[in-house]
């Protein structure tokens, strides 16, 4: 007659491991949660802040490119020409030009005691009223430069040029000394990604720039809106659009294009990641291995006398097969449960939506049973050899 097992009685064979050394399968486990909770929780959170950048970049726009002056072959740096926004502006698919122009010599302080020595590496630039319109900006206090205020020493201040200066709020005393002049503060900006070097400025007038700073008209950075769908065709004309001489002595650049690089750095960062999480669940694997190997030598009784009382090799096989499994999925299990609290926890704290990825979770599951047959294989085996006489003779 054929011994026969129920599954029923295997799955309380391949448990008498674990409920007779608790702490040393809780550990087992341990090892294989580790591995499976850092797949999915660098799926988990890697998947979540990109989709918020992928939205932060399409709530931010990426039709806007800036033009800025580049360097000759012999290393001078080129200067723009004079009407480069004019010529920018009557290129085809542009929507929207502004020039500004840095002013390089030109120091702003909180109070005329400061020494000239401490700029805070606050920026001064020229600038006319259309810049707010043209990066899509929002005034955090006060109001922007108008047609009046760019004739006057009025300044609007930086996101973090005002955080330097300690300035976060406008009133009508509000001022700030400004290469050598007193100019009044009207407004200070919101935070503004796609333009951080208009965050660390103080924004004046052109009029102004050039009656008390000698400003000479030749603009340094030029910010373009173009069409959506022909921004890349655009790009590839501003060049010459903005200075016909020389082409090659001017930078064209994409501002979301540094955003839209995050997405190449966290792939090559999650691999990484990966890599550290697969080599977790390895070791976990030699972990489960090791123990199921003393596990049969422990129990060199019980499989003598289950094979005296006619227990097959496949059924003393299964057992141990099926104990290995166990813990490799109750490992794989933890670990995923885990892994998604992980994700859940730091895309909540960053205000991120959390996505975990399904295929991520399963596939750490089908990883950790992967794992938990090839670990239990050879122990399996060993144990399946074992004669039930000798078995019983050195135990």
């Amino acid at each position: 007659m054929i011994s026969r097992v129920r599954a029923a009685d295997l799955l309380s064979l391949a448990t008498i491991g674990m409920r007779s050394r608790p702490l040393r399968a809780a550990l087992s486990i341990l090892g294989i949660a580790i591995g499976i909770a850092a797949i999915v929780g660098v799926l988990g959170i890697t998947r979540s802040s990109q989709a918020d950048l992928l939205a932060r970049i399409d709530r931010l726009g990426t039709n806007l490119l800036t033009v800025a002056n580049g360097q000759r072959v012999g290393g001078d740096a080129a200067r723009l020409p004079e009407h480069a926004a004019t010529g920018v502006a009557r290129t085809d698919g542009v929507q929207r030009v502004t020039a500004t122009a840095d002013l390089a010599q030109v120091q702003v302080f909180r109070t005329d005691r400061v020494p000239a020595y401490r700029t805070g590496g606050i920026e001064v630039r020229a600038t006319d009223p259309s810049l707010l319109g043209t990066l899509d900006g929002q005034l955090a206090t006060g109001v922007f430069l108008n047609e009046a205020t760019t004739r006057y020493p009025v300044v609007v201040l930086g996101h973090d040029a005002a955080s330097q200066l300690g300035i976060d709020r406008v009133d009508a005393g509000t001022r700030v000394w400004l290469g050598g002049h007193w100019f009044t503060v009207a407004g200070v900006l919101r935070p503004l990604e796609l333009a951080p070097e208009v965050d660390r400025a103080a924004l004046i007038g052109l009029p102004v720039a050039a009656e008390h700073f000698g400003f000479d008209g030749h603009p340094t950075r030029l910010y373009v809106r173009a069409d959506t769908d022909r921004t890349a065709l655009v790009a590839t004309m501003l060049a010459r659009a903005a200075n016909p001489a020389e082409p090659n002595t001017v930078d064209v650049s994409r501002p979301s294009d540094a955003l839209a690089s995050r997405l190449l750095v966290a792939d090559s960062i999650t691999s990484l990641l990966l890599g550290l999480g697969a080599i977790a669940l390895l070791v976990g694997g030699v972990g489960i291995a090791n123990v199921m190997v003393i596990s049969v030598l422990e129990r060199r009784t019980e499989i003598g006398l289950r094979r005296a009382l006619g227990a097959a090799r496949r059924h003393i096989a299964a057992q141990f097969l099926s104990e290995s499994l166990l813990l490799s999925a109750l490992g794989g299990v933890a670990g995923a449960v885990l892994g998604i609290a992980v994700t859940y926890a730091v895309a909540t704290s960053r205000g991120w939506q959390t996505l975990v990825p399904v295929t991520g979770v399963w596939g750490g599951l089908a990883a950790t049973l992967v794992i938990g047959a090839v670990a239990g294989l050879y122990p399996a085996g060993r144990a399946a050899r074992l004669n039930p006489t000798d078995a019983l003779r050195t135990s």
